[in-house]
């Protein structure tokens, strides 16, 4: 089957298409990495400087492969019961899935008209971070890095910052696949596959990528919620260890690292 070659080579894109990552590094512990490093690379120590010991960025040296070989493992993930007053999915179930599946609606993102990054960011630490890492600081901090990465990418587009992006014109993140670290009752870390892709315009080829997100959530007040202190954990847990391939289902290294691919629920 062929595929489109991944790209991923503009700072606004980047700075869009890391919304999640950029709520969890305000915890001071988020492991956000993009392109293809080939997997072998140990996940770095717990802390604030694990962020940065991931790639600066998503590269463009991934190319999805021309021949489709079936994910082993796929998952259709739980829905959440209710839409919060942020318009986010809350309420989802009391399992392992039911935590990715939190993950996944916290990476789910779309950036076009008038939306912007900084409403995305603002929409997920308010719906799913856990209120020990919530904070008017926080939120401020939120929203400076939200407006510096929309200036960015209004730059990117053509348009002046503040103003709507053009007609046709988005940035969209979707989980694609997940590999559970640890789970209990209470908590549960995975890594995050993401695809990204970004359109400036009406007649503007779709440039796109794959990102890789540590993450970590606890079931707090009825509900699974990101916290700095789960994904720091999931950053101990892992230390050392071989991070799984950024790799687009249907690549075989997909398999051999582990990854679940997710099944659109109906």
């Amino acid at each position: 089957m062929g595929r489109t070659r991944g790209t991923f080579n503009t700072k606004g894109m980047w700075l869009a298409g890391g919304v999640l990552a950029a709520v969890l590094a305000l915890t001071g512990y988020a492991v956000f990495s993009g392109g293809d490093d080939g997997g072998d690379t140990p996940a770095g120590k717990g802390g604030a400087s694990a962020s940065a010991s991931a790639s600066p960025g998503p590269s463009a040296t991934y190319a999805p492969p021309d021949d489709w070989t079936e994910p082993n493992s796929w998952a259709a993930l739980p829905r959440g019961k209710r839409t919060d007053d942020h318009g986010s999915q809350v309420g989802f179930p009391k399992t392992a899935e039911g935590a990715v599946a939190m993950m996944l609606a916290a990476n789910t993102t779309d950036i076009e008209g008038d939306k912007t990054n900084t409403d995305e960011q603002l929409r997920i630490y308010r719906s799913y971070i856990g209120k020990a890492d919530q904070s008017s600081e926080n939120a401020e901090q939120i929203e400076l890095n939200g407006q510096q990465s929309d200036k960015a990418l209004a730059k990117q587009m053509g348009v002046a910052a503040g103003q709507p992006l053009p007609s046709g014109a988005y940035v969209r993140s979707t989980v694609v696949g997940y590999k559970i670290i640890k789970k209990s009752d209470t908590e549960v870390s995975a890594w995050l596959l993401s695809r990204v892709v970004q359109k400036n315009g009406e007649t503007a080829k779709e440039s796109g990528s794959y990102t890789r997100t540590l993450a970590g959530a606890q079931w707090e007040d009825g509900d699974w919620k990101l916290t700095g202190d789960a994904t720091a954990r999931a950053q101990s847990d892992v230390q050392g260890q071989a991070q799984p391939h950024i790799v687009a289902p249907g690549d075989a290294d997909f398999n051999s690292s582990g990854w679940t691919a997710i099944r659109q629920a109906s």
